[in-house]
C-alpha cells in the first residue's frame, strides 16, 4: 500500500469491509492483467471469489459513486499508460471453478475458456471444441458471444448467474441473453457475470481431443501466438476481412516503437518488447488511415481501450 496516498488508503479501508485483504490490490499495474502486457496502474483492484462478494463490492461502489471498471482475463483490452482511476473489479482465478453435472458444465466466470473446453473433453462431452485456443475467460466469452471455426458460445449457454449494479444476484435463462454477433445482453445491462452453465452432448473423448488438437495447430500456424497481443485488433467490416485489408494497404510489419503489425497475420498488432499503449494507439490510427486511403473502407478497433491517456 502507498502510505502517502490517502485516496488509495481510503479505497482499501472501505473495500476491506467486503473482501479479505489478500483480494485487494492497490496501485496495481494493469500490464500484469492484460494479454497485451501493457497498461498503467489501477488505483484499486478487487478479486471477488463469489457472487456474494461481487454483490458486496458493487453495493459499495454504488454507495460511494466510485468509477468502476470490470475486467476478466484482459484478452481484448488495451489499457492506457496512465492506468485506470477508481475500482477495477477482476473476475479471474479466484472465481474459476469447474464441475460437471451430467451433460452440463458449470464454470466460474473467471475460468479460461480453453480450460473449460479441455475439462469438457475430459468429461467426454462435445460441443465446445471450437473454443480451444480462444483467449480469455468463459465470462468474457459469454459477454461478447465469442466464436471461431463456425461455433459460437451462444449455442451452448443454458444459464448465467450475474450480479446487477444494485447488488442483486440473478439467474438468466438462455432466452434472456439476447445473443447476436459478438453481442449479449450484458453489454447493455451492466451486470457482472459470475457463473455460466453450458449444455453439451456426450461424445468420444479421443475424437473430441483430436479435433481440439487440430484446431490448436491451425490457430498456431496462422496467428502470432508467440507475442503478447489483444487478439484481433479490428472488427470485421461488412463484406471484408480486416486482416486482408490491412495487408492490401501494405501494413504488415508496420511499427510504432515496439508495437508492430504482425507479419504472420496482419489483423494482429503485437507487443514485440515494451510497447506503450500510446504506441499501439498511434499504430492503430496509422493503419486505419492507410486502409482508408487504399481501399476506402473504415476499420474500427475490436480491442477495448480503457484508462487515462
Amino acid at each position: 500500500m502507498q502510505k502517502n496516498n490517502p485516496a488509495l488508503i481510503g479505497y482499501f479501508e472501505m473495500v476491506a469491509g467486503c473482501l479479505p485483504a489478500g483480494q485487494i490490490l492497490l496501485n496495481e499495474p494493469m500490464s500484469r492483467h492484460t494479454t497485451f502486457e501493457i497498461g498503467g496502474p489501477a488505483d484499486c483492484m478487487v478479486l471477488p471469489a463469489s457472487p456474494e462478494q461481487t454483490a458486496a463490492v458493487l453495493l459499495l461502489v454504488a454507495e460511494q459513486t466510485w468509477p468502476l471498471t470490470v475486467i476478466g482475463k484482459g484478452s481484448n483490452l488495451l489499457v492506457r499508460d496512465k492506468g485506470i482511476r477508481g475500482l477495477v473489479l477482476k473476475i479471474g482465478d479466484s472465481m474459476a471453478h469447474l464441475r460437471c453435472e451430467g451433460e452440463t458444465i458449470v464454470a466460474g466466470a473467471g475460468a479460461l475458456l480453453a480450460d473449460v473446453a479441455r475439462f469438457a473433453a475430459e468429461c467426454e462431452l462435445t460441443g465446445l471444441e471450437f473454443a480451444e485456443g480462444i483467449p480469455g475467460s468463459i465470462g468474457g466469452a459469454v459477454f461478447m458471444n465469442a466464436g471461431a471455426y463456425d461455433g459460437e458460445i451462444s449455442g451452448l449457454v443454458a444459464q448465467v448467474t450475474a450480479v446487477g449494479p444494485d447488488g442483486t444476484v440473478r439467474v438468466y435463462s438462455a432466452n434472456e441473453l439476447f445473443f447476436d454477433y459478438r453481442q449479449s445482453v450484458f453489454q447493455s445491462n451492466h451486470c457482472v457475470i459470475c457463473e455460466v452453465r453450458l449444455k453439451l452432448n456426450k461424445g468420444d473423448r479421443d475424437r473430441v481431443e483430436s479435433l481440439m488438437s487440430e484446431l490448436r495447430r491451425r490457430r498456431a500456424s496462422k496467428q502470432p501466438l508467440e507475442w503478447p497481443s489483444a487478439g484481433s485488433t479490428f472488427r470485421r467490416p461488412p463484406g471484408h476481412f480486416a486482416g486482408t485489408l490491412v495487408e492490401l494497404a501494405g501494413c504488415k510489419g508496420l511499427c510504432c516503437g515496439d508495437a508492430i503489425v504482425s507479419e504472420k497475420h496482419a489483423g494482429f498488432i503485437v507487443n514485440a518488447g515494451k510497447a506503450s499503449a500510446a504506441e499501439v494507439q498511434e499504430l492503430i490510427r496509422n493503419v486505419q488511415q492507410r486502409v482508408k486511403m487504399k481501399t476506402g473502407v473504415d476499420l474500427w478497433p475490436e480491442v477495448v481501450i480503457l484508462g487515462e491517456e
